[in-house]
């Protein structure tokens, strides 16, 4: 006979190692982007702190503070004039206050002003992602719109979430980019 304890134990159990499974595979795809030749693109180092819940139900009580870190790859910096890929992996504390974490890659249209000292970089970032309370707990496929605005060395990513599930509400997604240097 197994006590609730253990059983509670159990589960906790198993969710660490999901986790940690999820965080091996992060790592593992941004390694991958960073082990090719071909490759000499910026590392960023990402600081995710802000979720806006756009038009939440009444008292609800959704954690806008995301606080978490993750890394971004540009690899060639331009597959093309003015086109930007990526690869980035990242963790935080989702809306319910679960970690959550995602890894994939995209691909942005770059426009520069005031000689490239500010940026608008726009497009699409597609992943995989992990979180407690949706899909079973299961990875699952996400592509969104992402936005980042800034200069060289600093900006604001923005990815807007839109309502996938009749428990969720859209989001406004913002994470700090601080660009540590090229690889």
């Amino acid at each position: 006979m197994r006590y609730p304890e253990q059983v509670a134990e159990d589960g906790r159990a198993a969710h660490r190692c999901r986790h940690r499974s999820v965080v091996a595979a992060l790592l593992a795809l941004v390694g991958i982007g960073m082990t090719s030749p071909a490759t000499a693109g910026d590392v960023s180092l990402l600081i995710n702190g802000k979720a806006f819940h756009i038009d939440p139900p009444a008292n609800t009580n959704y954690n806008e503070r995301n606080w978490g870190v993750g890394i971004q790859y540009e690899l060639d910096e331009r597959v093309k004039e003015n086109w930007v890929t990526f690869l980035q992996a990242s963790e935080f504390r989702d809306s319910n206050r679960n970690v959550s974490a995602y890894a994939g890659g995209g691909l942005m249209r770059r426009y520069e002003f005031r000689s490239g000292d500010v940026r608008l970089d726009a497009g699409a970032i597609a992943f995989l992602m992990y979180r407690k309370d949706f899909r079973g707990g299961n990875l699952f496929p996400g592509v969104l719109p992402a936005l980042s605005i800034g200069t060289p060395r600093v900006a604001l990513n923005l990815s807007y979430v839109p309502k996938v599930d009749p428990k969720m509400v859209p989001i406004v997604f913002v994470q700090l980019k601080l660009t540590l240097g090229k690889l």
